[in-house]
């Protein structure tokens, strides 16, 4: 006989420790990380694993966040993947239909995660996360994301400047940045980081510089060299027609 409630009991556990990382993704999410970073946070924070990067830098980087990760490490502390354990080696020391069990415990886990990535859920069940974060905690949905476009063409790349490079040895406004629609976030220097540089912070060598635009056009920037005066005056003439195309779409 197969014992049906061991299996549900661990089923059960399965989809509320997905459930719950679920639920710390999107509330990392709402503090203004990006999708892929808050969904590998939050599963490292439950599961313990504790990987040290300079997105888990991030993750710490302010007091919402910090609530939420250490939220999630006492959770995953509390037992909920021993207690996974405990039941799947109960199966194996029980005597007779240890195939059958796996087949059922398998079949259960496959399904749960085959639910776990569906967008019909993700799309249903998001919206309710939200809705119930937003009515128990001061999180505010600001998904950066979407708002800069980066799940389109766009998006914010890192360049390091050298010697014979378009970026090298000016200024934002000297080599017309904006014209080609790229906008200038910020400059790692020796160690330090620049915010928000003026139009006249000059961009030197050994810089590394982070833009927002399209993604072509930054990948071209990237490799132009400080003669490739053409390609600047391809960049801008490109961008002067799309600002007009957006000019007559919002007419």
């Amino acid at each position: 006989m197969v014992p049906t409630q061991p299996i549900i009991s661990l089923l059960v556990i399965f989809a509320l420790s997905l459930l719950i990382v679920r639920i710390g993704s999107i509330a990392l999410r709402m503090t203004g990380l990006s999708p892929d970073v808050a969904s590998f946070q939050s599963t490292s924070a439950f599961s313990g694993a504790g990987y040290t990067t300079e997105e888990a830098e991030q993750t710490v980087a302010t007091s919402e966040r910090r609530k939420i990760i250490k939220a999630l490490i006492r959770l995953g502390s509390v037992g909920l993947v021993s207690v996974i354990a405990s039941l799947v080696l109960s199966f194996t020391d029980s005597q007779g239909g240890n195939g059958l069990n796996l087949v059922y415990i398998l079949t259960g886990v496959v399904l749960l995660v085959l639910a776990a990535r569906s967008e019909w859920l993700n799309r249903l069940l998001t919206p309710l996360i939200e809705w119930s974060l937003e009515r128990t905690t001061d999180l505010e949905l600001r998904d950066y994301t979407e708002m800069l476009g980066l799940q389109r063409e766009y998006r914010v790349a890192e360049i390091d400047v050298e010697e014979d490079d378009w970026l090298a040895n000016t200024t934002p406004d000297e080599c017309d940045l904006s014209d080609e629609g790229i906008l200038l976030l910020g400059i790692q220097r020796n160690g330090s980081y620049v915010g928000a540089p003026g139009s006249d912070t000059e961009i030197k060598p050994g810089d590394s510089v982070l833009l927002y635009g399209k993604e072509d056009r930054l990948q071209e920037l990237s490799e132009r060299n400080a003669s490739d005066v053409q390609s600047h005056k391809d960049a801008v003439e490109e961008h002067e027609e799309e600002l007009e195309t957006e000019d007559r779409l919002i007419k």
